[in-house]
């Protein structure tokens, strides 16, 4: 079961998208899914450090925006240029105008800030096919209050995720290759919210799956789901 983890590299993290993926390889990573934020996109040789490293390099973006409007208009941009597209959520307009795109593949960390997850947007994602993040982050790197509340809202989203049947992927939102932690690790975290072990990595795993189904889609033979142009077969 490959496992990927989302990553902010340079400038938007502070670590390389290189060095993230030599300390992906030490700790049993397939991949790495390079999601910058869209104000804080940086330059690197995906394929030079995938080929060094041995660890797939999955070209993101993760779109941050203060409306949907503002939203919509940097996911038409940003959708053809890049393999996998997440959104920043944290606030209810933003977490429903991603789970009812269909451009969007992922709804990062949408309990951020002011954000909440309901019934109707775990339906909304179900139909529009964008995954819900598990952020782990606050867990594993806040104390006290802050993590109690983190705790409470991954246990809340997991509920609404589990009975919906929603898409989902599990990250812990690393911005320095300091902060990657191994799937095993992840896996622990995950059964304090209530998650199985297979659960955690089904999460790690849906990164892959999503960026094996693009890469498809971005490919010259893709006409349609479940159909490829032939090997002879000329464009229209």
């Amino acid at each position: 079961m490959p496992r990927y983890e989302g990553v902010h590299a340079y400038p938007d993290g502070d670590s390389t998208v290189a060095r993230f993926a030599a300390t992906a390889a030490e700790y049993d990573f397939d991949g790495v899914v390079v999601r910058n934020h869209s104000d804080a996109t940086g330059e690197y040789d995906a394929e030079r450090i995938a080929d060094e490293y041995g660890v797939d390099v999955v070209d993101a973006i993760e779109i941050r925006a203060d409306d949907p409007e503002t939203a919509s208009g940097h996911v038409g941009n940003y959708r053809p240029k890049h393999t996998v597209l997440a959104l920043h959520g944290g606030t209810n307009a933003l977490n429903r105008f991603a789970v009812e795109s269909d451009r969007v593949d992922v709804l990062a960390h949408p309990m951020r800030g002011r954000g909440d997850f309901n019934h109707v947007l775990a339906k909304a994602a179900v139909e529009h096919h964008v995954h819900v993040e598990f952020d782990l982050s606050q867990v594993l790197r806040s104390d006290g209050g802050p993590r109690v509340q983190a705790l409470q809202d991954l246990r809340k989203l997991r509920e609404i995720v589990e009975k919906y049947d929603t898409p989902y992927v599990v990250s812990a939102n690393p911005t320095s290759h300091l902060q990657l932690r191994a799937p095993r690790e992840l896996v622990a975290v995950g059964e304090t919210v209530g998650f199985s072990a297979d659960q955690i990595r089904a999460g790690l795993r849906a990164w892959a799956d999503l960026a094996e189904r693009n890469r498809e889609r971005m490919s010259d033979a893709f006409i349609a789901p479940g159909v490829k142009r032939g090997r002879y077969e000329e464009e229209p």
